[in-house]
């Protein structure tokens, strides 16, 4: 999967409470790899009310108890968070709907930031928890994976539809190369619990997986926006969004595409993030 092993950079995070838990930064010294939407001012996103449609304004979004569906984006990306005070260091989602709740350690240490996450909530109780990550990576970046995993294309090729793959392939575009703007926006589910997003010399390492104990489908979203979303305004956007589950959409997914929280109502899972520079500069394929 990976290339020449270059040298690890230390990697910092930030996020905001008031506003979703949202991820602000995720940063080496030489780079910020979180994109943020210059079409949408600070203002928009601070003026979000639980209910309204999703505010595309970048960074890395807590998507919970679902990606898609009726909830947009889920219900805790537009509900302020708020510090545990019982646990220093962790940050505690508002109760969604069903009374789920979302506790979230974020530590970085050694250069590697790590999130830990625990829901509770009724015994049995299905979710679906992405961490939405806009990137800030130019048309020669591509995606690495290991092997060739199933790809669940959602949304296409109408609304509410999907098509079955294996990666690379998204039905007519190719998902581990980001390109030049083409106006294709595709969006899938990969079947893996690690990715790669290589930019130039330039290599951001993501891993995740359920704690033990658990047992939950885990795999990631890719969001290939080449100018061709929305369509009336189309601009450039890239996700990578490690997800809990195996669909983005709760109400659609079979039950064994969900993870559900075990018989005394929890479930825990983790993301890694490593950062490294000193590969050879990619220019496309």
């Amino acid at each position: 999967m990976a290339g020449p092993a270059g040298a690890g950079r230390p990697l910092t995070v930030r996020t905001d409470l008031a506003f979703g838990g949202r991820w602000t930064s995720l940063a080496t010294p030489e780079r910020e790899w979180l994109w943020h939407n210059p079409r949408i001012p600070d203002a928009e996103r601070a003026a979000v009310a639980p209910g309204d449609a999703f505010v595309d304004a970048g960074g890395g979004e807590e998507c919970f108890p679902t990606l898609n569906g009726p909830s947009d984006h889920g219900e805790v990306w537009s509900r302020p968070w708020a510090a545990d005070d019982g646990e220093p260091g962790v940050d505690v989602a508002p109760v969604s709907a069903g009374g789920l709740t979302l506790r979230r350690r974020l530590d970085a240490e050694d250069g590697v930031v790590r999130a830990r996450y625990a829901i509770e909530g009724p015994p049995g109780a299905a979710v679906l928890h992405a961490v939405h990550m806009l990137l800030d990576v130019g048309p020669g970046a591509r995606l690495e994976v290991p092997g060739r995993p199933d790809v669940l294309v959602v949304e296409w090729p109408e609304r509410g539809a999907t098509v079955s793959s294996v990666w690379p392939d998204g039905d007519g575009v190719s998902f581990d190369v980001l390109g030049p703007d083409d106006g294709t926006a595709r969006c899938a589910v990969v079947a893996t619990d690690r990715v790669d997003i290589v930019d130039g010399a330039d290599r951001l390492s993501l891993s995740w997986g359920v704690e033990p104990g658990y047992a939950a489908p885990v795999s990631f979203v890719v969001w290939r926006n080449l100018g061709g979303w929305p369509k009336d305004a189309p601009y450039r956007s890239i996700g990578v969004e490690p997800l809990l589950g195996a669909e983005s959409n709760l109400d659609r997914a079979a039950p064994h595409q969900l993870a559900h929280l075990d018989g005394t109502g929890r479930l825990s899972w983790w993301l890694e993030a490593r950062a490294s520079t000193g590969l050879e500069p990619v220019t496309g394929r």
